[in-house]
């Protein structure tokens, strides 16, 4: 693609952006290269690849490739069997750990997509990089335990400069104490040595070695440690050679995996690339451009990418579907180059296998070519003005320009006669639409908005600008031209009115009108433009209000279930308790209990039972949100009310007698409830047909349930048993009274039954029948 276009939409700048993503040099080097592609497969593959890299980065973490150190010279040395030093081992032991952490980052999951396979292609080399940490343990260091024979030349070594210490030590402090400068022990030419002054120089034998700028002290190295001092430099020696020999193996180690270091190095600096692009694509929050149209640029929001993407104005770009030439038009630094330069930047980018910084849905075509004509080609060297500069670009263009070119002008033919560069500009997009380039430029010149409006395939397009704060807002709007504003932007800063009118006598007619005719058509973009955002703004605020009364409806629904979730556990509860507490009275009654004692028991459970259905109903009436408890004070005769305790919606037929209860009526049945049982019936239970709930399954036990009980030839202890079972059924199928017949024989039954009654809680009173009605033989029972 076109060397100076690149330079002039400051692709090279991205490259460098880029490059400080890459860890290793190998990647930034690779990054440095990157240019766009024209093969559609070519792109969409590394497209893809972008995108495998942002959804691991995301779902995990960026890799570090920093371990993949350049091994070029490596290789050299290796194709010739040459040793390699210290450093280039170590290079190699950490490309082969830097490959043993991508590899198991890269299969840490079963992600399956286009790395997958890079990642399994590497070759980690543990054995060698280990074998390299455990021999060097530094630039400067080999380790001890490299070998034994080190290992033992080393240990010679350190016993012998002990005893070469040991015996100067003597020497310092008792044989030559008295002839030396100070007591110490030096080092002059590699060799032990003791400063000795010199009106002494004779009476010490040894090698002199050195001696101080005043010729006051010689160092000498005394004839009792000479051949100590030459083991160490023999030792010296056979230390080396023995490092030389570790070394050379060591790198035949590495020369035998050279293919396998070749193929991860590659690998790895490929990932480190393609990881550094998607790294890039987040810092940006760029998108994957789509190319599945291939034949027109449909790029939503588009932010250039070296504008803080905080400050930048996101502009739409269509171009190349209903029309091929886009011209923009406005005043001066009101974006119009930026918008230039964003589209083949941008555009660019996508052939290079980067993301884009736009919305999601960003269509792009692929280009042969990009061209573009923007800045100041002035040249003081080549004798070109800028009308020249420009003109000799322009002339390349046209000559390689086709149906797959991008052409971008800035002001296109300016710097000369503005009518004779008008015609010259109409005449150059005229053979560019000739050739089916795809064109975009920014103008001035009238003529230019004039030949947009009448010309098929050509469109026109404008730059805000607020002529109150005289400060653009760099929103681009394609279907109106823009106008310069030069009168109006004058007549703010201050230019004498007369001198602005007197300029606007000097245009034609056609000219004023046709800026008047722009002026009615940016008043009117404004009104509706204002339009749109206020009803994109109502719109987002009913579809807020909408998703919040959801999430309330939502709530509401799950803080229902929850209760009714919680009241059926309760109820679970209260019926397993009551199985224990039923299996424990038969027990009891089995084990031969007393009358006093099961009487007591089943006083206990009652009150348990009724405390139990007392928090059921309450249970219920938390669960129906929308129920409202009725008010005792406000309840008429009419109203359509519903038991919560028994699932029953029915009429007011009685207020509230004394004792609280309400005669309610539900089809042909009456029934009394209590007014805290009671609340106002919803629309919808209304209309259903009314029906039980689980809470009052005894309720239908009262269309089939006697209001009377035969106790006659029931011993009193069999008596009291069936008595207390039919009470209960009695009670809770609603009667309002029963009769017992018990006869009256004796009086030990009626006495027992007596006896029994006077226990229970919810008997409000009881006694014999009138005359006439069983007399002394039947007792009446009125529950409460």
């Amino acid at each position: 693609m076109n060397k100076k276009t690149l330079e002039i939409l400051e692709y090279d700048k991205l490259i460098k952006l880029l490059a400080e993503f890459a860890d290793s040099k190998l990647a930034k080097n690779k990054c440095a290269s990157l240019h766009p592609l024209r093969n559609r497969e070519a792109i969409l593959n590394n497209l893809t690849n972008t995108s495998d890299a942002v959804a691991r980065i995301l779902a995990d973490r960026k890799v570090s490739f920093g371990g993949n150190r350049d091994l070029t010279e490596c290789f050299k040395a290796m194709d010739v069997e040459a040793s390699l030093d210290i450093p280039m081992l170590l290079m190699v032991a950490s490309v082969s750990e830097c490959t043993q952490s991508v590899k198991a980052y890269g299969l840490s999951n079963e992600r399956e997509d286009s790395l997958k396979e890079r990642f399994e292609e590497l070759f980690p080399l543990n054995e060698l990089a280990k074998e390299i940490r455990r021999i060097i343990v530094s630039e400067e260091e080999i380790a001890d335990d490299a070998s034994s024979t080190l290992k033992s030349i080393r240990r010679e070594k350190v016993n012998t400069t002990l005893k070469i210490r040991s015996d100067l030590n003597k020497m310092v402090n008792s044989t030559y104490r008295s002839y030396l400068q100070d007591a110490v022990i030096t080092m002059r030419n590699d060799r032990y040595c003791i400063p000795v002054k010199a009106e002494y120089k004779a009476s010490v034998k040894g090698i002199v070695h050195d001696q101080s700028k005043g010729g006051m002290t010689f160092f000498i190295e005394p004839a009792g440690i000479v051949e100590l001092n030459n083991r160490i430099h023999e030792l010296e020696v056979e230390e080396r050679e023995e490092i030389n020999r570790i070394l050379h193996n060591l790198s035949k180690e590495a020369a035998a995996h050279s293919e396998e270091l070749k193929v991860n190095q590659e690998i790895l600096t490929d990932l480190d690339f393609i990881f550094a692009k998607g790294a890039l694509a987040i810092e940006q929050e760029a998108v994957m451009p789509d190319y599945e149209s291939g034949e027109y640029l449909d790029i939503k929001r588009a932010r250039h990418p070296f504008i803080d993407k905080d400050k930048v104005v996101p502009i739409d770009i269509l171009l190349g579907e209903k029309y091929t030439c886009l011209i923009v038009t406005g005043p001066n630094t009101g974006g119009k180059t930026v918008s230039l330069k964003t589209t083949g930047l941008l555009c660019a980018m996508g052939q290079s296998g980067l993301f884009v910084p736009a919305a999601p849905g960003s269509m792009f075509r692929i280009y042969r070519d990009i061209f573009a004509e923007i800045g100041d080609e002035q040249s003081i060297e080549q004798n070109l003005s800028t009308f020249s500069g420009h003109m000799k670009g322009i002339v390349n263009i046209l000559k390689e320009a086709n149906h797959n070119s991008l052409c971008l002008f800035d002001e296109l033919c300016s710097g000369t006669d503005p009518t004779e560069g008008a015609a010259l500009a109409i005449a150059i997009i005229s053979r560019l639409m000739d050739k089916r380039a795809t064109i975009m430029l920014t103008t001035h010149y009238s003529e230019l908005k004039v030949f947009a409006f009448n010309t098929e395939g050509v469109e026109n397009a404008c730059c805000e600008f607020d002529i109150e704060t005289l400060s653009p807002t760099y929103k681009l709007f394609i279907g109106i031209a823009g106008k310069s504003n030069a009168f109006a932007i004058s007549e703010k800063l201050g230019l004498d009115t007369r001198i602005i009118e007197r300029a606007k006598q000097e245009m034609d007619d056609t000219t004023g009108d046709f800026e008047d005719l722009l002026k009615d058509l940016e008043e009117t973009r404004k009104k509706l433009e204002a339009d749109r955002e206020e009803e994109e703004r109502l719109k987002k605020e009913v579809e807020n209000l909408r998703e919040e009364l959801a999430k309330n409806n939502r709530n509401v629904r799950e803080a229902k279930e929850k209760i009714l979730r919680e009241a059926r556990e309760e109820a679970r509860n209260i019926l397993e308790d009551a199985k224990e507490e039923a299996d424990e009275a038969i027990k009891m009654y089995n084990s031969g209990m007393s009358i006093q004692e099961m009487e007591k028991k089943r006083t206990t459970l009652r009150k348990k039972i009724e405390d139990n259905s007392s928090k059921l109903r309450n249970e219920e009436i938390k669960a129906d949100k929308t129920g409202k408890k009725v008010d005792k004070e406000k309840l008429k005769v009419g109203d359509r009310v519903k038991s919560v305790s028994m699932g029953m919606t029915g009429e007011v037929k009685k207020l509230a007698d004394s004792k609280g209860k309400v005669t309610i009526a539900s089809g042909i049945m009456e029934f009394k409830v209590s007014a805290d049982d009671l609340i106002y019936a919803k629309e919808e239970e209304i209309k259903q047909v009314t029906r039980p709930t689980s809470y009052a399954s005894g309720f239908s036990k009262s269309a089939t349930m006697s209001p009377e009980i035969n106790l006659l030839g029931l011993n009193s202890d069999e008596a009291v048993a069936r008595l207390d079972k039919y009470l209960d059924d009695a009670y809770l199928s609603h009667l309002h009274s029963v009769r017992i017949v018990h006869g009256k024989g004796t009086g030990a039954l009626r006495a027992a039954v007596h006896k029994f009654l006077r226990g229970i809680d919810f008997v409000s009173e009881f006694a014999l029948a009138e005359q006439g009605e069983g007399d002394a033989g039947v007792t009446v029972v009125k529950f409460k």
